[in-house]
């Protein structure tokens, strides 16, 4: 398993149905901060963001109920991380300000692949659009940069 697939893991099992509460309330904050982002080597991030945000909404609201749990927890800290001020990649350095937020993205969605692409159809979403596209455009980006040595394409 990957460092940053490790980072992601230790993180999330942090996550209390009480955090997950405090997630929930702020996502239309959340919401609106993620599409002011601009990062242009990172293009789906946003669309990425905004699913996991989707996915905690629907489950915290009951409108789906069959995500497991530590896919919501993945999809939280992600989300509180992409919202953090302090990152391991400040978001003002060009080029590379987001590699870390795409990175710890692309993790819960390759790690969770399974849950979120069925989450997708039950919703009429297309997993793929979002992620399989992205997520290689993303993992050739960051290994051409240098910044996420050995990270995987979701494929």
């Amino acid at each position: 398993m990957s460092e940053i697939a490790d980072f992601v893991h230790h993180n999330a099992a942090k996550v209390t149905p009480a955090i997950l509460q405090g997630v929930h309330h702020r996502l239309p904050q959340l919401k609106l901060e993620f599409a002011e982002i601009h990062a242009p080597k990172y293009p789906h991030l946003v669309d990425q963001l905004e699913l996991l945000a989707d996915v905690i909404e629907d489950y915290a609201e009951g409108a789906d109920q069959e995500i497991p749990y530590f896919v919501i927890a993945e999809a939280s800290f992600a989300l509180a991380y992409a919202h953090n001020q302090t990152h391991l990649i400040p978001d003002h350095v060009a080029d590379i300000g987001f590699a870390d937020e795409s990175a710890v993205v692309r993790t819960v969605l390759i790690e969770n692949e399974k849950a979120l692409s069925e989450y997708c159809k039950r919703h009429g979403l297309d997993f793929a659009e979002v992620t399989t596209e992205a997520t290689e455009a993303a993992a050739e980006t960051e290994r051409r940069s240098g910044n996420v040595p050995g990270a995987s394409k979701c494929g």
